[in-house]
């Protein structure tokens, strides 16, 4: 095939889908039965003069801006030339977090798999069609049926090993309470014979002495990693490597640096044990994909954050990665990390994988998934078209 997709034009539609039963409490999401509030989306459409159009729906929160200011260096351009685009993106947004760039990215690469009719994963070289998942729960809440205590925990994770999971994520309260947080990693811990467990705090504890304390009992627990305990907000490499030289338990790290750079000098700097990456937060796939490859050379394995489509493909990519994590759930409340406008039978809540605990990959080009823009639209606040 001689003929490539230029560019024509790109549209983005911001929505905000209603949440039933959830609160912003500003640190986190929790479960209230009877509250409302809402998500912003984001949808990115690239045309192309084939009729070929790359899609993707984005939950990553604050990017309008910069998508909308790196858009203009895709119209008229090849739409295969993907490296051209994630390099230029990178000086425009050098001020800024440059999270703009991996919605996009994954739009581009939706594209390329529609005009070659494979599916991101076979394009990327990768060969595995089934990855196995963790259950990674909604924060802590204190309402009746909800995470409200360490046994609900336990027995949300009880209930997780039942359907099929061999691994287990905590995402306890915010703001923490650092005895409640030690009896929620003692209670699940009881499942440390049979699941692989994890903690995330979010960043929320307010000291090192905190962040030690509870890292001690993941000791205790044998617990597979501790993820972002402190509150520098996941960046600051020579505290993170003062805990990974005083606790058993490996340091799980990077949801917050961004790009190849920064995680590779985390590394250097030996603040982590696993590496993290997120297609939306970290370059798209492209970025993931580099991610992926600097944690190989070092010998390490990077873990993929949060579900989506963008992760499955880039997972199915990597030989050292080990979970997908199918977050976020709930025993009351379906997965509100997933976006509620998949046309086919795409899925990421607690029940979509099978009984030996993994999700599938999609056989389809691109990403391998439908959206339903007709149901998308009653939530649709504005448009903007560049072309």
């Amino acid at each position: 095939m001689n003929e490539y997709p230029i560019i024509k034009k790109i549209t983005f539609n911001r929505y905000q889908f209603p949440l039933e039963n959830m609160r912003n409490h500003t640190l986190s999401w929790v479960y209230e039965p009877g509250s409302k509030s809402a998500r912003n989306i984001i949808s990115i459409k690239i045309d192309t003069d084939l009729g070929i159009s790359g899609e993707y729906f984005s939950i990553a929160p604050g990017t309008f801006d910069q998508m909308r200011a790196i858009a203009p260096i895709l119209i008229g351009q090849n739409g295969l030339n993907r490296e051209n685009f994630y390099n230029l993106a990178k000086v425009v947004l050098r001020k800024q977090d440059k999270m703009g760039i991996g919605p996009m990215d994954i739009a581009l690469w939706d594209l390329a798999g529609k005009y070659y009719d494979t599916p991101i994963f076979r394009l990327l070289g990768g060969s595995r069609t089934k990855l196995p998942t963790y259950a990674s729960t909604l924060h802590g809440d204190y309402s009746k049926g909800g995470l409200n205590s360490p046994e609900a925990f336990r027995d949300f994770a009880q209930q997780c090993h039942d359907l099929g999971y061999k691994a287990f994520k905590i995402h306890p309260w915010a703001p923490a309470n650092i005895n409640q947080e030690i009896r929620v990693v003692n209670e699940v811990g009881k499942l440390s014979d049979k699941m692989n467990l994890m903690i995330d705090p979010c960043c929320v504890y307010e000291t090192y002495a905190d962040a030690l304390r509870v890292g001690r009992a993941c000791d205790e627990n044998n617990y597979f990693w501790y993820e972002d305990p402190l509150q520098d907000g996941g960046v600051s490499f020579y505290a993170h490597k003062k805990l990974r030289q005083t606790l058993k338990t490996p340091l799980l790290q990077g949801e917050h640096l961004h790009l190849v750079e920064t995680h590779t000098d985390m590394a250097i700097a030996e603040a982590t044990d696993f590496w993290r990456a997120d297609p939306e937060y970290d370059g798209g796939i492209t970025g993931t994909m580099k991610i992926a490859h600097a944690a190989e050379g070092f010998g390490m394995d990077l873990e993929l954050h949060i579900a989506g489509p963008a992760q499955r493909h880039c997972m199915a990519a990597i030989r050292n990665s080990n979970y997908y994590e199918m977050g976020l759930v709930h025993p009351e409340l379906s997965n509100p990390a997933s976006i509620p406008v998949y046309k086919n039978d795409y899925r990421d809540e607690i029940d979509t994988i099978d009984s030996d605990g993994y999700v599938t990959v999609s056989e389809d080009p691109g990403l391998g998934v439908e959206y339903d823009y007709d149901y998308a639209k009653k939530f649709l606040i504005d448009s903007l078209v560049i072309d």
